[in-house]
Order: structure tokens, then sequence, then C-alpha cells
């Protein structure tokens, strides 16, 4: 089967490669994949971000996120039958959606939500299990809490808006200005355009702030949090508790400690709370997200679609920021 594979570590390491069709263990599903969806987690691995703590081989089949139809099953799956159109993000180190065929374990599919494409179940997998579990799990969001997301026109911020509304949330968001009507359609409240203000001037009482920048605006994300709140920085530092996750040595959870000490130390004399977050895989919560999908709760933003063979310049699209609002998705069908 055709896929594109990372050959090597490095931004010039993804080249388009003829491997093997994965064969499906017992508790495994077959899935002919109809479209997948570009990621700034790909980026990262692809240049080697985590390999000391998600160890990839080279050469491995790159992509997280994943819509298509199942092939053939595991002797142990069952929860799914030849036919079933799925999504997923698949579990970490079982990655590889920029392929025509995945194997994937069934704990971590789910039907895909029936009013949607291929494509646009593509989109969402890992952003919206993200947003679920910032905001479900770690946060504990519900009526009358105030969140701000960093980004609300990406593909991580334009998820959270809607499902932070859903849930009964006061919503602000950093943006250009130019996507101002489309992230107040989504359900944000107040909308900052970063590129005319300061929000830590403007914004101060918020529960939860999600901050996928990271350096100087997650400092400074910290200054808008009621006393206790709660800051999560997706795109770093990470934190002890990162390595934990993962099942890393110990020796990782000092190291990882040491490289978040600055926000951590910085968060506890503003008497706020600061922590990593990096989403897992759930088949599970996927199929309480297709549910919201279904009934219009949410959904998909899409910037462009690009054909399977241009997934080396859909990354270097997404990596340029040429993206204006939502994901980047690879189609074959």
């Amino acid at each position: 089967m055709k896929a594109f594979v990372v050959e090597h570590y490095g931004k010039d390491g993804l080249h388009a490669a003829d491997v093997p069709r994965p064969q499906p263990g017992p508790r495994d599903v077959l899935v002919k994949v109809s479209a997948a969806s570009i990621n700034p987690l790909d980026k990262l691995v692809r240049d080697g971000e985590f390999k000391q703590l998600l160890k990839y081989k080279p050469p491995f089949v790159l992509g997280h996120d994943v819509a298509g139809t199942v092939t053939s099953v595991g002797s142990a799956v069952r929860g799914f039958n030849v036919g079933d159109e799925i999504y997923a993000r698949p579990g970490d180190l079982r990655i590889g959606t920029f392929a025509e065929y995945i194997a994937i374990d069934e704990d971590d599919v789910a039907l895909k939500p029936a009013t949607l494409t291929m494509a646009e179940a593509a989109a969402v997998p890992l952003v919206a299990l993200a947003a679920w579990q910032i905001l479900v799990e770690r946060a504990g969001v519900g009526p009358g809490s105030k969140v701000l997301v960093h980004g609300g026109a990406g593909g991580l911020g334009s998820t959270v808006i809607q499902l932070a509304k859903h849930l009964g949330a006061h919503v602000a968001t950093t943006a250009r200005g130019s996507v101002e009507d489309l992230v107040r359609s989504l359900g944000a409240d107040v909308v900052i355009d970063y590129t005319q203000q300061d929000f830590s001037t403007v914004l101060s009482g918020y529960d939860l702030v999600v901050d996928g920048i990271g350096g100087d605006n997650l400092m400074k994300s910290l200054s808008v949090l009621t006393p206790g709140g709660l800051a999560l920085g997706v795109a770093g530092p990470p934190d002890a508790a990162f390595a934990r996750q993962l099942g890393a040595p110990r020796a990782f959870e000092a190291v990882l400690s040491f490289l978040s000490r600055k926000v951590r130390w910085a968060a506890r004399k503003a008497g706020v709370r600061y922590s990593f977050f990096f989403m897992r895989a759930s088949g599970e919560q996927l199929t309480h997200l297709a549910d919201l999908y279904n009934t219009g709760a949410l959904h998909p933003v899409i910037d462009t679609v690009f054909a399977f063979d241009e997934t080396p310049q859909a990354m270097a699209y997404v990596e340029d920021g040429k993206t204006k609002a939502g994901k980047a998705v690879l189609s074959l069908d």
C-alpha cells in the first residue's frame, strides 16, 4: 500500500513509500482509509520532539486522525463489523493514518457520526478528544464557568469553544480580527483581536485558560485566572505528570519538572495552577462525541482538503501558518 513514512527525524524526513498492508491483531480492526487530517502533533513527532518519550523507530507511518471503512476484524473484536464506517485517533505508538490502510485497537475506534462526511469526520478525533478531556475531565467545566481559549479559529480552539459553550460556560478567545465572525458563530462571547489588544489587560476572573502558544503568552495567561484557576498548556512546557502519563522512567519526571519549573513557580506565586496537557485515545469518548456532532452541538471546521498525494504540501501548509480556520484534511476517496 501507499503511505507517507518518516524515514528519519526532521523536516525533510517524510516521504511517500510502498509498505506492507498491516495485519490486524486479535483486538484490531483493519480500516481502509478514506480521509485523514493534519495536526501540530504530526510535525512534533516527525521532527523527533518527543522521541525520548514516544519511541517511534523510523521508518514509521505518520498521522493521528482517520475516518474510513472496516475491511476486516480480529478474532477477539466484538464491537465492529466489516463495512462499518468509523473514525479514530489511534493510540500512541499505533499511529499511521497517512496510509491506505491502518490497523487500530477496537478500544480506540468509534462509529463515524452519521451526519458527517468522511473528510469532516477525519478532521475531528484528536481535537474533539482533547477538548473533552480538557473541559470535562481536567477542568470540570459547567454552567457559570469562564473559559479562555487562545487561537479560537484553529482546529483545537474552534472545538473547545463549541464544547465549552455546550457545557454552559462563558467563553473568551483570542483570534485575528478577520475570523471574529466565525469564532462568534461557534459560541465565543468575547473575542480579543490579538493583533490589536493584549488580552491580559482586558480579561480577568477566568477559571480555565487553554493555551496552545506557550512562552510569554502562557505566562500572561496566568494573570487572567481567578484564584485557584487552571492554565493548561498544550504547547508546553511538559511537566512530570506527562512523563507519568506515558509510563516513562522516573528520571524523565525530574527532567520535565525542571523544564516546567518557571511557569509552575509563577503559577504558585499567583495562586493559580499550571499543567501540561497531552490527549489520549478513547473510542468510548468518541462515541459520546459522535452524538454531539449528530445533534449539531458540535461541527467540524475545515480549512482545505488536499489529495492524499499532496500530504507533504498539506504538512507545509499547516506548518507555514497558512490555515485561516480549522483543519487541513487529506482525502483518499
